[in-house]
């Protein structure tokens, strides 16, 4: 590996930016044949701006899992006003298979099942089907390269780029699909690590099919504690007395929109999502509240028009993933890290329940069918086991309605790692230090990162929106 730990990238000015550097290095497409091929990692560098304090590197990792989707190469721009500007280096990078480092492809296929968040069961086979139709099309684009899409992998990247700069070890803040990556980093490069940020973690043992199913619940939790807080203000929003009578008005919305002869699955479907997308953020739970309302009697009344314009920022699914011929295909590579069940009936089972239990934010997606089920290649290796042993203790942030990845998984991840955790309280945020804007996180990452101030080992801080300034009702 020392033929690749030598480079010395060619770092060139990025284009209208200030203090930024663009560099590219190789790495091997497959450690296990470092003389085999060879693909091409894309860095940026934002040198610390007080040298005199310089403490090291400092990497980061969001978006996926795998990466994609995240801000990669620019993530170190999010930092470029804070503190930690000025005691790091501040390193971007694609992680492999995205953006401008060696791309995986995956061919474009269109479903052809319209989305539903409440599928009838003689629909679960065309579902199953249209997935078995991406797996395929991800096969095809993507050649011999997708085997080699792991989180080992990318972790092993990681400590090629700290060789290639020349430093002992590096320092890491890790966002949901990141911070599995820099839990599998200490576990595998345990003396190159040094400060450790997990933000919005994933279970240490969960499969990637048991962290998709964990968001049902994730969800439904809060849209559990948004119904109880409408019950309380029932005088505002005139939708129930209590949590279950909100819930039920929520249903005769749904049974309304369904009714409707033109479009009432796709407004049904959307209204599902918007549920539970809003539950999430306390500071739009007066906005539901008045949504359940304002939707119920149009719905009722047959007003299609003014339910689509009701339900008009919601969305379903990310737009680029069916256009164009091709696409980035990471996510499903790296999901198939762990082994998914063969059986369809599998899935249909759990879809069943998902969809009786786990109605909003999409629950029945997180049960459906995977390319998983009908994956074309096995992994290589083994999924890391979790572990620190010489590194020092870090600091997990996870809020305690994360609808992405449960809190559940942050707490397990803090006492599998002996990690301290810091959990933002009566808030769904995600991705939360800097990203989320919530200065109370900042402040308590910020003194960590940069002066190695760990907060107590289970310590809270409130969200960064609180829920809304309406009064109970009086009694």
């Amino acid at each position: 590996m020392s033929e690749f730990h030598t480079q010395r990238p060619n770092w060139s000015p990025a284009p209208g930016t200030d203090h930024v550097e663009h560099a590219t290095i190789e790495v091997p497409r497959d450690y296990a044949e470092p003389e085999g091929e060879r693909i091409t990692l894309a860095l940026t560098r934002r040198r610390a701006t007080d040298p005199a304090r310089r403490r090291g590197i400092l990497l980061a990792v969001n978006g996926g899992p795998g990466g994609d989707w995240g801000r990669g190469r620019d993530l170190p721009a999010a930092y470029a006003g804070t503190p930690l500007a000025e005691v790091y280096d501040l390193i971007g990078f694609d992680p492999r298979g995205t953006g401008e480092s060696t791309r995986l492809y995956a061919e474009v296929t269109v479903p052809r099942v319209p989305f539903d968040s409440r599928p009838p069961d003689d629909a679960f086979p065309a579902i199953a089907e249209d997935m078995r139709r991406r797996e395929e099309a991800c096969a095809r684009a993507g050649g011999e390269l997708r085997p080699h899409i792991s989180t080992r992998n990318t972790a092993r990247d990681m400590n090629v780029i700290r060789a290639v700069l020349g430093e002992e070890r590096i320092s890491f803040v890790g966002y949901a699909y990141g911070a599995y990556v820099g839990a599998v980093y200490g576990s595998l490069f345990p003396a190159a690590l040094d400060r450790l940020v997990l933000d919005s973690c994933v279970g240490p043992d969960w499969t990637w099919r048991e962290q998709f199913l964990q968001q049902g619940d994730a969800v439904q939790r809060n849209v559990d504690l948004w119904a109880a807080w409408a019950a309380e203000r029932h005088g505002a929003f005139g939708i129930g007395t209590s949590p279950e009578r909100v819930l039920g008005t929520v249903e005769e919305a749904v049974a309304a929109l369904e009714r409707l002869p033109e479009d009432g699955v796709r407004l049904r479907t959307l209204f599902d999502g918007a549920v539970g997308n809003r539950a999430a953020d306390r500071g739009r739970w007066a906005a539901l509240g008045t949504l359940v309302g304002d939707l119920r009697r149009a719905a009722a009344a047959g007003d299609v028009t003014a339910c689509r314009e009701l339900l008009a920022e919601q969305g379903t699914w990310r737009p680029a993933d069916s256009e164009g011929d091709l696409r980035v295909g990471v996510l499903e590579a790296i999901t198939l890290e762990h082994a998914w069940p063969a059986d369809p009936e599998v899935y249909h089972q759990d879809m069943r329940e998902f969809r009786k239990r786990f109605p909003y934010g999409y629950g029945v997606l997180r049960a459906s069918p995977w390319v998983g089920a009908f994956r074309t290649f096995e992994a290589p290796e083994e999924p890391a086991v979790l572990t620190r042993d010489g590194y020092p203790v870090g600091l997990i942030v996870q809020a305690d309605g994360d609808p992405m990845d449960h809190y559940d998984g942050g707490v397990a991840m803090a006492e599998r790692l002996g990690h301290h955790l810091l959990t933002v309280e009566d808030s769904g945020e995600h991705e939360v230090f800097v990203l989320g804007g919530n200065p109370h996180v900042d402040a308590v990452v910020h003194a960590y990162l940069v002066d190695g101030t760990l907060p107590p080992a289970r310590s809270s801080c409130p969200g960064r929106t609180p829920r809304p300034d309406v009064p109970a009702d009086a009694g």
